[in-house]
């Protein structure tokens, strides 16, 4: 058993697969056109870190609660935690890619790590080793 795939709202599709693929190193693993449960259409975007099995739904905000929602899925607290193996290099990317880290990297017990927004605004760990 395993969770196949989490959703974040986003603003734009494009720009978020741009964040992710680009900034993060995400694989980009269906874009496909869908419809909403009242037949307009959408998109079915999900992305995924190489060699991961769970995978993210970048769902576009549809309707101005789910607008509200865009960037505070957490309520503010990092929601999202990304282990990569080279902290340092993935941290250089990210930066070089303009990504908004709200924190310096620092040392912990289980590892570096630094917070950094998504192109939402969400707060996630980006976790490296020990």
């Amino acid at each position: 058993m395993h969770i196949e795939q989490a959703a974040v709202i986003i603003d734009d599709y494009d720009s978020a697969i741009e964040f992710f693929v680009q900034a993060l190193g995400f694989e980009l693993i269906e874009d496909s056109p869908s419809l909403t449960n009242d037949g307009r259409p959408k998109r079915w975007v999900v992305v995924r870190p190489p060699g991961a099995i769970t995978g993210l739904l970048l769902a576009q905000a549809d309707g101005e609660r789910q607008r509200s929602a865009v960037g505070n899925q957490f309520a503010g607290r990092v929601g999202l935690f990304l282990r990569v193996d080279d902290f340092d290099a993935s941290y250089r990317r990210m930066l070089d890619h303009g990504v908004e880290f709200v924190t310096e990297p620092r040392d912990e017990p289980y590892g570096r790590f630094a917070v950094f927004a998504d192109v939402a605004g969400n707060k996630w760990d980006l976790l490296g080793p020990r």
